[in-house]
C-alpha cells in the first residue's frame, strides 16, 4: 500500500488459471485480519498454471488491482503473492547498475 495508507494493511494477489484476485486486509493488534476489499478478474492469459499470453495476464492483474484500489480508496504499491507448479524454477542472482539523472530502462536491467 502507499505511504498514505495504514502500515498494517496488506495486499494479497492470487494469480490462478481461472481468475486473478487481489485482496486488501487490515491486521488488528491481536493479529486478526479484516478484509477491506477484493478485486477479481477472469484470468485469460493462463492455461494450466502457465502464462500463455503475458499481455492478457498483466491486464487482468492490473484490473484486479484497480478494482481493489477503488474499493479501498488506497494505492497498491506492494503485494504478497504465491506461485506453484512443477514447471517453476528459480535462480538466485545479484546485480548493480549505476543510473543517475535518468529513467531506468530495460537495457539497464539486462
Amino acid at each position: 500500500m502507499s505511504k498514505e495508507s495504514k502500515k498494517d494493511q496488506i495486499v494479497g494477489l492470487d494469480i490462478g488459471t481461472s481468475k486473478i484476485v487481489a485482496i486488501v486486509a487490515e491486521m488488528d493488534d491481536e493479529g486478526r485480519l479484516s478484509v477491506l476489499g477484493v478485486g477479481s478478474q477472469e484470468s485469460k492469459g493462463l492455461k494450466r498454471g502457465v502464462v500463455v499470453n503475458i499481455e492478457a495476464t498483466v491486464n487482468a492483474i492490473s484490473r484486479a488491482i484497480q478494482e481493489v484500489e477503488l474499493m479501498t480508496n488506497a494505492k497498491v504499491t506492494d503485494v504478497y503473492t504465491g506461485i506453484a507448479g512443477g514447471h517453476i524454477k528459480s535462480k538466485d542472482s545479484n546485480g548493480m547498475a549505476v543510473v543517475s539523472d535518468k529513467e531506468v530502462t530495460q537495457l539497464d536491467v539486462q
